[in-house]
């Protein structure tokens, strides 16, 4: 029997764990290395998820090892409001490696937190409520995170906040505004969608919150020129603008933050996920003037973990080793990589639709028909199955869609992006016989 069956470890989960998110994968996981981590059985499997697109460095990587053995036992957790240097020292390396002048900085444990912070001061130094999000959004699962998150099931848990507003997400593959000819008209589909805010809207527009790329909700690259002409309609509205970059912050797509791809400098940029390379870290920053204001009507975001010293210097060495080691640019090169060959892969199998994303957060869109586009999204859960038996740990993102998203860690070599690329196309081969 595998190691992987245990009875009594599957009998406690099943009395034990709440389900949160659908079925648990049917593995053990022991430990983790590099790019791999190990099952009950011993078996190394790649890890082209990050964890949960989170561990960007890769496990246990020596250098992270060490930081938190020693402030684990030098400085871990303290009182809110008593700083601490690797927490001072935090705050000020990411206001300099931010673009514009996002020189203020709160520190939490997760995105949906610093997503929450960021839609709070926001609708405090405007003094309005309406939020502004796209229909394939994700935020988090906290209340005006949540009211604001559109790519999984809003039903039955009563309504949101108020003032939840949504906008055609750019789906460069699927829109209804691409033409016979296969061009996406994404000014006009901008034009219709602020239409219909305009429509709804009571007057009290605060901010629009929005992914430089929607990974869950299905891998969404706005086109060049979007963001530029989202925040000039923010800004005629005097609306302020959120970037959420909890998956793409810190290099993985090949800038340092996605947005510095479009130009466009927001209100407003949250970091999570990478930024703690697996450990519980995020990240708010906004600018004096904004965070000056907050202050000024009382700001209240007062929770456990801000500013906790241990996992601040965990993220201190995580940015160091990104920018030493210049990763980002890694990324982007492996990324090219990683592209070309799901690329071949899709002049093999008809039921691969489309490729796309940047650097090394890519999706992979299994269709039942190219003609039609319609998504396949049982024939995406067989292969992920079979990734998973073969070796590979994989994403596919909720709602049906049938698309892969595919974030290895950035620290991934060659060899193991071809290895990838084999399991895939052994993956397909199976799953379509």
């Amino acid at each position: 029997m595998s190691a992987n069956d245990d009875p009594q470890f599957w009998a406690k989960a099943k009395a034990h764990l709440v389900r949160y998110g659908g079925a648990f994968s049917p593995l053990i996981a022991e430990s983790a290395a590099g790019n791999f981590f190990t099952d009950a059985d011993g078996r190394r499997i790649l890890d082209f998820t990050s964890g949960q697109m989170s561990a960007i460095l890769g496990h246990s990587h020596p250098e992270i090892v060490a930081v938190a053995r020693h402030w684990i036992g030098e400085l871990d957790h303290l009182y809110s409001t008593i700083l601490s240097r690797p927490v001072v020292d935090l705050a000020s390396l990411i206001a300099k490696i931010s673009p514009g002048r996002l020189d203020r900085v709160l520190l939490v444990s997760t995105g949906g937190e610093s997503n929450e912070a960021a839609l709070r001061m926001a609708k405090l130094v405007t003094g309005r409520h309406e939020i502004v999000a796209m229909s394939r959004s994700w935020h988090g699962v906290t209340g005006g995170a949540a009211a604001a998150t559109y790519s999984s099931s809003r039903k039955g848990y009563g309504p949101p906040q108020p003032g939840a507003l949504v906008l055609p997400a750019p789906d460069t593959y699927r829109s209804r505004f691409i033409d016979s000819n296969g061009v996406y008209d994404w000014q006009s589909e901008l034009e219709f969608g602020f239409e219909l805010i305009d429509r709804q809207s009571s007057g009290a527009l605060a901010a629009c919150i929005v992914e430089p790329i929607l990974s869950s909700g299905g891998v969404l690259e706005p086109p060049e020129g979007y963001m530029a002409a989202l925040a000039e309609k923010c800004r005629e509205r005097d609306m302020q603008l959120i970037f959420d970059e909890a998956q793409t912050g810190l290099g993985r797509t090949g800038h340092l933050f996605a947005c510095e791809r479009d130009g466009v400098v927001p209100q407003y940029l949250t970091l999570s996920k990478t930024l703690g390379a697996g450990l519980p870290l995020a990240a708010m920053l906004t600018t004096p003037e904004i965070e000056d204001v907050a202050a000024e009507r009382g700001f209240l975001f007062y929770t456990t973990h801000a500013s906790d010293p241990l996992p601040a210097a965990v993220g201190l060495k995580v940015i160091e080793i990104i920018l030493r080691d210049r990763l980002t640019e890694r990324a982007a090169q492996l990324g090219e990589r990683l592209k070309a060959g799901l690329l071949a892969l899709q002049q093999r199998y008809e039921c691969i639709g489309d490729v796309r994303g940047r650097g090394l957060l890519l999706g992979l869109d299994l269709v039942k028909d190219r003609r039609t586009r319609a998504p396949d999204p049982e024939l995406a859960q067989r292969v992920a199955r079979e990734c998973l038996e073969r070796g590979m740990m994989t994403s596919v993102v909720r709602g049906g869609l049938g698309i892969f998203r595919i974030a290895p860690p950035i620290t991934i070599d060659a060899g193991e992006i071809d290895l990838g690329l084999e399991i895939f196309d052994r993956a397909l081969a199976k799953s379509l016989h």
